[in-house]
């Protein structure tokens, strides 16, 4: 593939041509010395890129915003948001671009510099953050959750300042879109209600084309997000997902994964874990991950409520009952997926595996055990040796007890495996990756991508991949990177 093939690939974004006032027309900083650190080739592959021409100058220049095709115009977004439950009517894309649309994706950058939107910030990323997000956003990937994916990143060559001096890099990643709740908000906030339809009739034409043709067309918007959303955080929990910063610019229309700021994976199963420095009430705790996803939800209801209905009253009380759906595709979805992880039948009684995993919960948070490697044990129990599973408990009769329950409802052992990864960026593999490749070597990176890209796969060359947090690993904090 040509420079000129590759790089016609990318048209200009159908968002800034449908909402203009919503795109602001910018430029990228300047890269001093722009340097490969990761590619995705079979994502770039099916995107229609060639990666052997990513990696040229010309490749590079495109992924840093420095080069992109004639007629392609990069954009900061504006969106509004609530920031741990507070509100700031203008956010938007401070350190970000949207570059334009890959097929029906959005290519879009991260750490490419200040916008007007950057209110104070540098604009700027690290290594060790835009790497982060590519490990993490890759693992999802290979979980099967609905994500932004990770095109690559690249060393600027500039130093960014945060409490030292660091490397600078810039992520590329792609999305379906990258409309949030928090670009309704901002529609919403100028009053302009032929700009909060066109958005929403934007947001139908991307992700719910079949809500065009319902009698409410609006109304199912909403609904289809609702149910996006109750699916795609129910899939976080079954894994031990943290998020760390679920604000309302933070979620996504359709229903992907975004933003991963302070995000990271359970060690020891505890409802409460916050691992997120900037989070210190505990608002977005692993446990309180459904609740304020509907309570985002709330604030997207109330930018459409104009749209529902003409009367307000009428308008909240479509909405509320609406919204009342999130928890019940919520727990469908939980309890779908807690079933898979026990290796039970779809036929067990839904009240039945919720009462078996509750008590299952509350052992693994008292005796403080591993979330992963437990249900991989688990499977192993299921093949006749409960012991490395017993072995974790401080409560042996109450485990056997629970053991006796779930063995009488014939769990399997191979589906099993196929719901429970052997492999997630453990938060002390990603900090010794992340530190390694910040003094310029990779190879640990690379490594830990080859385990999270096939999650369920065992190899025993990678079984300290596998391993839960050593002893002396301590009390852990993720940071944002701005």
């Amino acid at each position: 593939m040509s420079a000129a093939q590759s790089t016609t690939v990318l048209r200009d974004s159908q968002f800034a041509r449908d909402l203009p006032e919503m795109a602001l027309p910018w430029q990228a900083a300047v890269a001093p010395e722009p340097r490969l650190l990761a590619l995705n080739e079979a994502l770039a592959a099916d995107l229609g890129l060639d990666p052997a021409w990513l990696r040229s100058p010309a490749g590079l220049r495109l992924l840093v915003g420095a080069d992109v095709p004639e007629g392609v115009t990069p954009v900061a977004q504006a969106y509004s948001g609530h920031q741990f439950g507070g509100y700031t009517p203008r956010l938007g894309d401070g350190r970000a671009l949207l570059l334009g649309e890959v097929g029906s994706r959005d290519l879009h950058l991260k750490g490419s510099g200040r916008t007007p939107f950057a209110r104070g910030g540098d604009g700027l990323a690290a290594v060790g953050p835009m790497l982060r997000e590519y490990v993490v956003s890759e693992s999802m990937a290979a979980l099967g959750i609905p994500t932004t994916r990770a095109l690559a990143v690249v060393a600027t060559g500039a130093q960014v300042q945060r409490d030292t001096a660091l490397p600078g890099a810039v992520l590329a990643r792609v999305a379906s879109s990258h409309l949030r709740v928090g670009s309704f908000q901002y529609a919403a906030a100028t009053g302009d209600l032929d700009l909060v339809r066109r958005l929403a009739d934007h947001a139908i034409a991307r992700h719910y084309p079949a809500a065009a043709e319902a009698e409410q067309p609006y109304l199912a918007l909403f609904d289809a997000v609702v149910t996006a959303q109750a699916s795609l955080v129910a899939r976080w929990m079954l894994v031990g997902f943290i998020h760390g910063v679920m604000n309302t610019d933070n979620m996504t229309i359709s229903g992907e994964t975004i933003d991963y700021g302070p995000c990271a994976f359970l060690d020891a199963y505890d409802p409460a874990t916050v691992y997120s420095s900037i989070d210190h009430a505990g608002r977005y705790a692993y446990a309180n991950q459904p609740i304020v996803a509907q309570w985002n939800l709330a604030r997207f209801a109330e930018t459409l409520l104009p749209l529902i209905a003409e009367d307000q009253d009428r308008a909240v009380e479509i909405a509320v009952a609406s919204l009342g759906t999130f928890t019940t595709a919520y727990d469908a979805a939980w309890v779908a997926g807690t079933k898979a992880k026990l290796g039970l039948a779809a036929d067990v009684d839904d009240a039945t595996v919720t009462s078996l995993a509750q008590d299952l919960l509350a052992q693994l948070a008292q005796s403080r055990v591993d979330y992963t490697s437990f249900f991989r044990h688990l499977g192993t129990a299921a093949r006749g040796d409960a012991e490395p599973a017993r072995g974790l408990f401080l409560d042996l009769a109450r485990f056997d007890a629970w053991l006796a329950r779930w063995r009488d409802l014939a769990p399997d052992a191979d589906a099993m495996d196929r719901a429970n990864p052997i492999y997630i960026p453990r938060n002390h593999l990603v900090e010794e990756a992340l530190a390694a490749a910040t003094t310029g070597d990779l190879g640990p990176v690379e490594r830990l991508l080859e385990a999270v890209g096939s999650p369920f796969e065992e190899r025993l060359e990678l079984r300290l991949y596998a391993e839960k947090a050593p002893d002396d690993f301590g009390p852990y904090q993720t940071f944002c990177g701005t």
